[in-house]
């Protein structure tokens, strides 16, 4: 067998054997094996697609977006943790689009039922990460990042630890079992220590056959403790490379505008007064839209902004009042998605057969308003048109479909495109989306050979997004003697899937989505009559995933409901929620209880002083919170907010820490003031004045409590938002 051959079969190890610890083999049969898209420059080798040893040092590839949520850091620790070096010893970059770097966690479902299961156990976990590496669906996002590369960036620092401690044992004639890896190098018995850099080459000869042990917890140099962001330094000096800080010599600098009626045609446009300006070089007809080229970016917004457009009518109800009644209107059709019904619903909530007087009937209608991302970065990206090649530099969450789109935009094949991922100032699911990649290469064809960077204005960011969906819900529930024994809860909203499905194949499709339930079908609670149902409405409006997605709006519908249902009963809230919950997940319920310990939860206030509480379970990980409000001046304020949380593994608890408590304020800020309008087809809503965010001076104080109960590691970056607005 040649070397090639051999070098494929034990990649393949680190691109199976890892997903959740070791999933059946068999599934992966659905596609070839992925091969190491690395290309090292002279005095550099490659012993996998995740790690590059040459002379100038180490350099670990992790192939997702860091968008603040600390990524770069914990993937990188993992790899180094069984590669035996520091983090201050490595470089890290993000690497190439590329099917290696598939996400084999995307599509794995985390519902607490399979929470005590073992990881990788059956052939579901398999055949769910067989789908992300056919698709080569290399994305940031699901909070998938850390249970994606738990198993695989260790599973391949611990694959080159092997090789070059082999590579240094046949170099000095010695048992590779009497030699360990230190600090970045193989070090001898009798002290001779040979660096990484020296061994590298010779290593890619002695690549393990089969999966090595991977280090036990208790051996954990890195992983487990809080490290220091190997972001930080760049990010504080202002030397890190967003898209908007991408340079070149000779770059030019452009701004666009689209139909602010949504998905309409540009009927015409008159450029003559923005042509007529001094310094601008181009003004691009694209299609859909029009860009201004010009000397610096904010030349091309004052020059875009100067053309006179004639846009097309709006493919959905002009104002926000006629589409919730389309959303509305989805109730009166069959279910798109049926995600939980056990026990017998219909009777129990017709009537009370025991007749208990404290037996009764709660309905409640909830809504949720679309809601932007606003990134503080705007879209934007860079792109250089050279006729037979093309190349973008973007923050993106979704590299191989940016290569993709930006080369069909200008009739390339993607492998003509070359393309490179910033960091990204912000993301929360927006950068997922990646049309501002396509954008930027029609308008640099526009000029070839020039580097030109497209930057959206912030108007045109919040106006063109892809929206949190609009939501309705509809819940009946019934006590008694104080129990809860049958809810039914209907959800209708645009569908993510639909519209993502739908433009990828260019048919309109309506999949079943489970975003339309998710964080009301899925969460742990005992009740023995209950059915929850998603209705797809047939709205036009882009929508995309925002931070938690479903989970977002309808942990809000679910535990509002809860607190309705608790109120009713004349319960305490969290105590009503442990009873419901205890029997159904031992391990969420122990979550709250840690949450009424720090927070010293007696359910009773003081006058002027409230509080409340919530719980969902989503991306694997149960969390409580509770917030307390005190009334000041004739002001409310947030002065004190707890957060409890079960991830399974704390990898790195500042980093955690981190990730729940901005989740929680990315969710205050969607209760307290989020919301897209629309008028004349049109969104409403410009720039932060009218579309604001908590700010510093209005945070509460936070105190998290983690514990690693859970038997699965579970998602971090979107967690703390569900729990944060009901």
């Amino acid at each position: 067998m040649g070397r090639a051959r051999t070098i494929a079969r034990r990649s393949f190890l680190i691109g199976s054997a890892v997903l959740a610890g070791g999933a059946a083999f068999g599934a992966w049969q659905l596609g070839r094996t992925p091969q190491n898209p690395l290309r090292p420059d002279r005095g550099a080798t490659s012993l996998n697609p995740w790690l590059i040893i040459g002379d100038t040092g180490t350099t670990i590839v992790v192939p997702r977006a860091e968008m603040g949520q600390g990524v770069t850091t914990t993937l990188a620790a993992m790899l180094a943790e069984e590669l035996e070096v520091g983090l201050e010893q490595i470089s890290v970059i993000h690497g190439p689009p590329a099917k290696a770097y598939f996400n084999s966690a995307l599509l794995a479902g985390r519902d607490f039922r399979d929470s005590g299961k073992a990881p990788g156990s059956g052939w579901s976990d398999a055949l769910t990460a067989a789908i992300p590496k056919v698709m080569s669906l290399q994305v940031t996002g699901g909070s998938t990042s850390s249970i994606d590369g738990y198993y695989k960036m260790r599973l391949a620092g611990a694959m080159a630890r092997e090789a070059l401690l082999a590579a240094a044992a046949d170099r000095l004639g010695v048992a590779a079992t009497s030699l360990a890896a230190r600090s970045g190098q193989i070090v001898s018995a009798d002290g001779t220590a040979l660096d990484y850099a020296t061994l590298a080459r010779a290593a890619t000869g002695f690549l393990p056959a089969t999966a090595p042990a991977l280090k036990p917890r208790a051996q954990w140099r890195l992983l487990g403790k809080s490290q220091p962001r190997i972001d930080q330094v760049p990010k504080a000096t202002g030397t890190a490379t967003f898209g908007m800080d991408v340079r070149a010599e000779g770059m030019a600098f452009a701004s666009l505008r689209m139909n602010p009626r949504l998905g309409a045609p540009m009927l015409g446009f008159d450029a003559t007064e923005a042509a007529a300006m001094d310094g601008v070089m181009k003004v691009v007809d694209m299609g859909h839209g029009v860009a201004v080229i010009a000397r610096n970016t904010w030349l091309a917004m004052q020059a875009v902004n100067a053309i006179e457009v004639d846009w097309g009518d709006a493919p959905y109800p002009s104002d926000t009042k006629g589409i919730f009644d389309k959303i509305a209107a989805a109730f009166e059709a069959g279910a798109n998605f049926d995600g939980r019904d056990e026990g017998a619903p219909d009777a129990a909530l017709a009537g009370d057969p025991t007749g208990d007087p404290t037996g009764n009937l709660t309905e409640a209608e909830y809504r949720a308003p679309y809601l932007a991302h606003a990134t503080m970065e705007v879209m934007n990206a860079t792109a250089r048109f050279t006729g037979d090649a093309l190349e973008v530099w973007a923050p993106n969450q979704s590299p191989v479909q940016a290569q993709r789109d930006a080369a069909k935009a200008v009739g390339l094949k993607p492998g003509q495109v070359t393309l490179h991922t910033t960091l990204l100032g912000g993301g929360f699911g927006r950068r997922a989306n990646v049309v501002f990649a396509p954008y930027a290469a029609i308008v640099a064809k526009a000029l070839p050979g020039v580097v030109v960077q497209t930057t959206w204005s912030r108007e045109e960011d919040m106006r063109h997004d892809f929206y949190r969906p609009g939501a309705i819900a509809r819940m009946r529930g019934r006590l008694e003697a104080g129990r809860l024994v049958a809810l039914e809860a209907k959800m209708a909203a645009p569908s993510i899937m639909a519209q993502m499905v739908s433009a990828q194949v260019g048919l309109p499709l309506s999949p079943p989505d489970r975003t339309l339930t998710e964080g009301a079908h899925d969460q742990p609670y005992a009740i023995d009559n209950v059915r929850v149902q998603g209705y797809a409405a047939d709205v036009a409006v882009p929508v995309g995933f925002w931070r938690s997605v479903g989970n977002s709006q309808n942990a809000f519908f679910w535990e509002s409901f809860i607190d309705e249902m608790a109120v009713a009963a004349g319960a305490d809230p969290l105590q009503f929620r442990i009873d419901l919950i205890r029997p159904e997940h031992a391990v969420s319920a122990q979550v709250l209880e840690t949450l009424r310990e720090i927070s010293d939860w007696t359910g009773q206030t003081p006058d002027g002083v409230g509080r409340g509480v919530a719980f969902t379970y989503s991306f694997g990980s149960p969390v409580a919170e509770a917030i307390e409000l005190v009334e000041e001046d004739g002001l409310i304020r947030m002065r004190e907010m707890w957060i409890s949380a079960d991830l399974g593994v704390i990898l790195d608890p500042r980093n955690i820490e981190a990730q729940l408590t901005g989740g929680a304020v990315f969710g205050l800020s969607a209760a307290i003031h989020g919301e897209i309008t629309f008028a004349g087809g049109e969104v409403e809503q410009e720039n932060f004045p009218d579309y604001e965010v908590v700010r510093m001076q209005n945070v509460p104080r936070f105190t998290v409590a983690l514990a690693e109960d859970n038997r699965r590691l579970g998602g971090v970056g979107e967690v703390g938002t569900p729990p944060a607005a009901p």
